[in-house]
């Protein structure tokens, strides 16, 4: 199962891990106690819209950019789960050879 949750704690984390700053000045920026913000990270907590606004704010990334990333995540991880429900059918090849008359 996809859990947006975790892939939205995964771009945030790398969000903040990109522009090299800690959880405590992320923390500072949103307003937000350094616990949740990590809780958050590591897809633990779920973000209300306006703590994800201001989670963005203080990482200076537009909210659109992340909702694209988590939602690029999220459509990689539904393929690769439908790779794994998708059966492959192993056949005999003699059924698919057809005789020719000469």
């Amino acid at each position: 199962m996809v859990l947006f949750r975790r892939l939205l704690g995964e771009v945030l984390r790398g969000q903040r891990m990109q522009r090299g700053m800690t959880l405590r000045e992320v923390s500072a920026g949103a307003r937000v106690s350094l616990g949740y913000i990590s809780e958050i990270e590591r897809g633990q907590k779920e973000a209300s819209s306006e703590l994800l606004a201001s989670l963005c704010s203080a990482l200076d990334v537009p909210l659109s950019d992340v909702l694209r990333d988590v939602s690029d995540a999220v459509a990689l991880e539904e393929a690769a789960l439908l790779i794994q429900a998708t059966p492959i059918k192993v056949g005999s090849r003699s059924r698919d050879v057809v005789a020719s008359a000469a």
